[in-house]
C-alpha cells in the first residue's frame, strides 16, 4: 500500500470543511433566510446566489485528521495529517487560494482475507500542496488550479480549469471543470521503474434553488485514464492498463424554519470500465443550537461489485499465499487480491461539533466510525472470506476571517 492509498482511504472516509461566513449576492433577488440557512448548511455546494461573489473576508483554515484502521487481530494503518489553508480575495474581483498538507503514514499491509496468518510493517510519508486562482464576474465566475503531491515512491503533478455561470435571477449555476493529472511510480521494491500513469477527467453541473428552503444539485464526472495501476506491493497484482470511469452525484438539501435545521442528503452511483459498480447514500442532519453550536450527525452506506479480475485468493500449502485458482495456466490475465476490488459493503457513522466563537472565529470537531464487511453488500453477494476491515477517523480544525 502506497501513502496515497491510505490518505485516499483517510479522505473517503469523509472530511467536513468549517463552514465561513456567505458573502452578500451579487445581482438577482435576495434569497430568503432559510434557503441562505441551507445554502450555509452545503459544505461542497456553493448557494447558486453567491457562487460568483468573492468572499469579503480572507479565510485561514487549520486542521488535523486521524486515521486508523484494523482488521481482526491486527491494527492497520495509521495516517495523521495536518493541513493549513488560506483563502485571500484580492481587488474585488479575484480569489487566491492554497492548501499545503504533510501525511505521516505508518501500520501493517492488509489482512484482506481472513485466513493470512501476519502483514508486513509499512511506514510513509507525503507532501502536497494545490494553489487556485479564480476570476469573478456578477454572473460567472473562472479558475485555474495546480496540484502537486510527493512520497517516496510515488509523486503526482495535476492542473485543473474550473468555472461556473449562472442565470439572470441566480436561482441556477451550471458548472464545469477539466483536470489532467500525470502520475510517476517508483516502488522500493524496483518491480517496474518509472512507470506513468495520466488521467483526464471533466466534470458538469447543475445546482438550483427549487423553494426557499430546498436546493439540488446535479454532477456528472466522466474520467479516462492510461498507465500503470498495478500495486507493486501485492503478490499477483496485474490490471488493465487502461481505466473509464464515470459518477453521477446528487444532492438535495432541505432547511426546517421551525427547528433552524437543514437535512442533507446525497445519492452518487458509479461504474466504471473494470466492472466495478458501486453506490452511496449519505444523510445528515445540520443543527444549530444556543450560544454559536452547530451539531451535525451523518450516516453513510456504500455497497459495490467487485472487478472483473479480482480474485479471492487460494492458500496453497506448497505455493503458500495467495493464489488465484488457475494462475499457471493462464499467466498473462488481468488478477488482482485487492479486496478494495472486492464486492462488499461498508457503512459509516459520524458526529460534527462546531463552535462559532466570534465573527472571526471557528473550531469544529468531528469522529466518525467505519466498517466494511464482505456480507454487506447489495445488489448481489459479497465476496467470501474477506476479513472485516474497521476505521476510525478524527478531525479538528480551526477557521479564521480577517
Amino acid at each position: 500500500m502506497t501513502t496515497s492509498d491510505a490518505s485516499n482511504a483517510s479522505n473517503a472516509a469523509g472530511t467536513d470543511a468549517a463552514c465561513a461566513t456567505l458573502p452578500a449576492p451579487r445581482g438577482g433577488a435576495p434569497l430568503a433566510p432559510a434557503l441562505l440557512a441551507a445554502a450555509l448548511a452545503l459544505p461542497g455546494v456553493s448557494a447558486p446566489v453567491a457562487a460568483q461573489a468573492p468572499p469579503e473576508r480572507a479565510q485561514l483554515d487549520v486542521r488535523w485528521l486521524h486515521y486508523q484502521d484494523s482488521q481482526p487481530g491486527l491494527k492497520r494503518i495509521r495516517v495523521d495529517t495536518p493541513s493549513i489553508g488560506l483563502r485571500v480575495p484580492v481587488a474585488g474581483r479575484w480569489t487566491f487560494e492554497g492548501v499545503t498538507s504533510y501525511d505521516s503514514v505508518s501500520g501493517a499491509s492488509p489482512r484482506w482475507h481472513s485466513s493470512v496468518s501476519s502483514a508486513s510493517r509499512m511506514s510513509d510519508e507525503r507532501t502536497a500542496g494545490d494553489l487556485r486562482v479564480t476570476r469573478h464576474w456578477d454572473r460567472a465566475t473562472l479558475s485555474v488550479g495546480g496540484a502537486y503531491s510527493s512520497e517516496n515512491d510515488y509523486v503526482s503533478r495535476a492542473l485543473s480549469l474550473r468555472g461556473s455561470v449562472s442565470s439572470a435571477d441566480n436561482n441556477r449555476t451550471w458548472s464545469f471543470g477539466l483536470g489532467r493529472a500525470d502520475d510517476r511510480i517508483d516502488p522500493v521494491n524496483r518491480i517496474v521503474v518509472d512507470e506513468r500513469r495520466k488521467t483526464t477527467d471533466v466534470l458538469l453541473g447543475v445546482t438550483q434553488v427549487l423553494t426557499p428552503v430546498d436546493i439540488v444539485q446535479l454532477n456528472v464526472t466522466h474520467a479516462r485514464g492510461s498507465g500503470y495501476y498495478s500495486d507493486p506491493y501485492k503478490t499477483i497484482d496485474s490490471r488493465p492498463r487502461e481505466r473509464v470511469q464515470t459518477a453521477v452525484l446528487l444532492r438535495w438539501n432541505h432547511h426546517f424554519q421551525g427547528p433552524g435545521a437543514t437535512m442533507r442528503l446525497g445519492w452518487r452511483t458509479y461504474a466504471d470500465s473494470w466492472d466495478v459498480r458501486s453506490n452511496t447514500l449519505t444523510g445528515e442532519w445540520v443543527q444549530p443550537v444556543a450560544g454559536g453550536w452547530t451539531l451535525t450527525p451523518s450516516l453513510r452506506y456504500y455497497t459495490q461489485s467487485a472487478a472483473s479480475f479480482f480474485y479471492a485468493p487460494v492458500y496453497d500449502p506448497t505455493l503458500g499465499a495467495p493464489f488465484p485458482e488457475g494462475y499457471l495456466t493462464d499467466l498473462g490475465a488481468p488478477r488482482s487480491p485487492d479486496a478494495r476490488l472486492a464486492a462488499f459493503g461498508a457503512a459509516a457513522i459520524g458526529f460534527r461539533v462546531a463552535k462559532a466563537i466570534d465573527r472571526s472565529n471557528l473550531v469544529d470537531f468531528k469522529a466518525e466510525y467505519y466498517e466494511q464487511r464482505g456480507e454487506w453488500r447489495l445488489g448481489g453477494p459479497g465476496t467470501a472470506g474477506l476479513a472485516p476491515l474497521r476505521a476510525t477517523i478524527l478531525q479538528v480544525g480551526l477557521t479564521h476571517l480577517f
